[in-house]
């Protein structure tokens, strides 16, 4: 996975390349810094 830190925010789901179940994602760059991260697994989709 590849995060694009000239986005100081996002939140998005993307597919698991693993398992295929859709993951929402959100992190935060402060600078070229990433500072956050959290990921979890859509439940009920």
């Amino acid at each position: 996975m590849i995060l694009d830190s000239t986005e100081e925010v996002s939140d998005y789901i993307e597919d698991c390349e693993v398992c295929c179940k859709p993951i929402e994602l959100f992190f935060k760059f402060s600078g070229d810094n990433l500072v956050r991260f959290d990921a979890k697994v859509m439940e009920g989709i």
